[in-house]
């Protein structure tokens, strides 16, 4: 699939070379599948940047399709065993390789941050030198929507158990390896081999969509409490120089507009009235694509979940090519140290955003534990008048926090001319619609990605 033909067929340049890996899985909510060919646009910048002899490039594949429902942790692990088998293919040709870095994808980023924590367990950096680790538009805090009351119960939680393990673990409502707290939180846990693995890497970069993300909205990819971006008319936007229109100034994005008609004809073309026009998308979307949808939605789920499944059943017993006891050491540093996906999106994209009141008399709604309420109660209290914090779940304000120490640099991305900018940032397909997304490739090889 997609561009493994490139490796296969490709001798093994003289040392020292850079070897890269790709993340291609993709989240989709109908199959969570992901197709290499989506990648072919930044393989293509790729191998337009740097020579076959100087650059190795692999395409992870063995979680293409189907295999992506079956939970980050599995995912993480085949990409693992993958990359290894490829270094030791590489030695055994003569071959060395001197430099490692990893780019995910959408869901892609969630298992590259996995398959990071056990190539840093199972001693691989130790071998090769860890450089660059980026992601494109992916949920890092899941995909749980910042919302209050019965929405949250709708939206959140039932469609969490719709979408086999992954989807559990995206809607952060799964207990991981009995530890009773959700895989995304453990997964930025400052203890963990996978904090420590990502903290090798000389530079960890993301960029994020601010608009139109239908898959992941810009809080989770951007690691934000906050979302500026609601509303485009009461802000001015700056961006990079010499990326005007498309890659913001990641340290100083937005700044309140002076004039509240300046900018407006444009936040209408890209947002819309944040609530007449998302009421009648969603109205027409109950009418004419929601029956159909969630008919295809169960359906499909049902499928799934049981493939899914008997997946796992083998994965766990050994039989699926890979000897799990290899991969389940201790993850604690300090411990040994289609139609659906359419109506997913749409519906997604239609969900408004709750926020935290700065008000000390504001109450929950009881489900949190005493440990959660104070995390709550602090946010609250942060919260600003212009930017209020997001109705986040307590654990992804602990992810926040974790993952920030780490450090990235963060970079918002305003697609114009498509409303589907989780394809155009990667340009997924070559259509004219989205060539902005050239622009963002542009800047990474240009000015982020070390060699």
């Amino acid at each position: 699939m997609g561009y493994v033909g490139i490796i296969e067929s490709l001798p093994p340049p003289p040392p020292p070379f850079t070897y890269y890996v790709r993340s291609t899985i993709q989240y989709k909510y109908n199959s969570l599948w992901g197709n290499p060919n989506h990648m072919r646009s930044v393989a293509k910048a790729l191998r337009d940047a740097y020579p076959e002899e100087k650059l190795y490039i692999l395409v992870a594949e063995r979680n293409a399709g189907s295999f992506t429902y079956d939970g980050i942790e599995l995912g993480g692990e085949r990409v693992c065993l993958e990359i290894e088998e490829e270094l030791e293919k590489i030695k055994s040709k003569g071959g060395k390789i001197t430099k490692f870095s990893i780019v995910g994808y959408s869901l892609g980023g969630l298992v590259a941050r996995y398959a990071v924590g056990l190539l840093e367990m199972r001693g691989v950096f130790r071998e090769v030198e860890p450089v660059n680790f980026v992601t494109f538009a992916s949920p890092h805090l899941g995909v749980r929507s910042p919302l209050k009351g019965w929405l949250n119960n709708v939206w959140n939680v039932l469609g969490a158990r719709m979408l086999c393990m992954s989807g559990r673990q995206l809607f952060i409502i799964d207990n991981f390896r009995d530890t009773g707290r959700p895989l995304l939180e453990v997964l930025a846990d400052p203890e963990s081999i996978f904090i420590s693995g990502l903290k090798r890497f000389k530079r960890r970069t993301l960029y994020a969509n601010v608009v139109n993300d239908r898959s992941a909205v810009y809080y989770t990819t951007c690691i934000a409490k906050t979302d500026p971006y609601t509303d485009l008319s009461k802000v001015k936007a700056n961006f990079v120089e010499g990326y005007e229109d498309i890659i913001l100034d990641p340290l100083n994005p937005v700044a309140p507009l002076v004039s509240k008609s300046a900018g407006k004809a444009m936040a209408d073309i890209t947002t819309g009235s944040p609530w007449n026009l998302r009421t009648a998308l969603f109205i027409s979307a109950l009418v004419v694509f929601l029956p159909v949808g969630i008919v295809a939605f169960i359906v499909n789920s049902i499928v799934q979940t049981f493939r899914s499944s008997k997946r796992i059943r083998l994965h766990e017993s050994g039989l699926a090519g890979i000897q799990v006891k290899d991969y389940r050491s201790p993850i604690w540093i300090k411990d040994i140290r289609g139609t659906v996906e359419d109506v997913y999106e749409s519906l997604n994209n239609l969900q408004g955003e709750s926020y935290l009141r700065a008000s000390d008399d504001e109450r929950d709604d009881g489900q949190l534990d005493k440990a959660e309420t104070q995390i709550i109660a602090l946010e609250r209290k942060k919260s600003h008048p212009q930017f209020p914090t997001l109705a986040l779940a307590p654990s992804q304000f602990l992810m926040i926090d974790e993952l920030d120490k780490v450090g990235w640099r963060k970079y918002p991305v305003w697609i114009h001319q498509d409303r589907h900018s989780h394809a155009a940032i990667i340009v997924r397909s070559d259509t004219p619609r989205f060539k902005e997304g050239l622009v963002v490739l542009r800047h990474w090889l240009s000015g982020e990605f070390l060699i």
